[in-house]
């Protein structure tokens, strides 16, 4: 009995996934999802805004419903692999984003949808991922029910920046290059000396034909990382580019 979840309502499900041969793959007593964040299979986030709280559901899900063409370890699910899914719908609320919330339900939130994203971009679904990487930083940039202390501040910039080296990589495979580009600046923005947004902002400038910025940036990351072959690469191809052509 009850309305069905609205868009933006968050849910929280008992979930049991077995496979054709009815090996269970799945158990989790009390998932918790808001539906079109992509934080689950789409066999979930299509199925459960049909029911009713109390209801129980069963979902014969097809391989790009469930995990895709590769499967997954975890849970342990064979290439193209159909499920079936017993699904109980336990509670509908409105979704947590809006309102404050402690620095501790920040932090779960970011990181639950920012490993969601990862899950995508393995798949090779890189809007996807963009857009749980980008649900993440939403969680961890929200408004707090009290400020954090230094450990968890300490966590949300470390997490935010994980997420931001993340969307630069999902939207050069989207081809978004200036958007990349943003997301390492604003990464360097909050970490200086992090090695990846720097190795990849250097790439970039370098792409962009600014060669000189793109030089200073990836001396800065071999300074950080001497033993990287992958910067002294880069160096020496801008090296390269910049030599005159010499003269018989």
């Amino acid at each position: 009995g009850g309305p069905r979840p609205l868009p933006g309502q968050e849910v929280s499900v008992k979930v049991l996934g077995a496979l054709e041969d009815g090996g269970l793959v799945e158990r989790d007593p009390r998932l918790i999802f808001v539906p079109g964040h992509g934080d689950v299979v789409q066999a979930l986030e299509l199925g459960v805004p049909t029911m009713q709280p109390g209801e129980v559901s069963f979902f014969l899900a097809a391989f790009p419903y469930a995990y895709g063409r590769p499967g997954s370890r975890e849970p342990d699910v064979p290439p193209e692999a159909p499920l079936l899914f017993e699904v109980t719908l336990l509670e509908v609320r409105d979704g947590p984003d809006p309102q404050p919330l402690p620095p501790a339900v920040r932090l779960r939130l970011g990181s639950q949808r920012r490993e969601r994203g990862n899950f995508h971009f393995a798949r090779g679904d890189f809007a996807a991922a963009l857009r749980s990487y980008r649900l993440s930083l939403r969680a961890l940039d929200g408004p707090a029910t009290a400020p954090p202390g230094p450990e968890e501040e300490e966590e949300l910039q470390e997490q935010r920046v994980k997420c931001l080296n993340n969307c630069a990589a999902a939207e050069l495979k989207l081809g978004q290059v200036e958007e990349a580009l943003a997301a390492c600046e604003a990464a360097l923005r909050i970490s200086p000396d992090n090695g990846r947004a720097l190795l990849r902002r250097g790439q970039l400038l370098a792409e962009q034909g600014r060669d000189a910025e793109a030089a200073l940036v990836l001396r800065r990351a071999l300074e950080l990382d001497p033993a990287s072959k992958v910067i002294h690469t880069e160096l020496s191809r801008l090296a390269k580019r910049q030599s005159p052509p010499s003269s018989t």
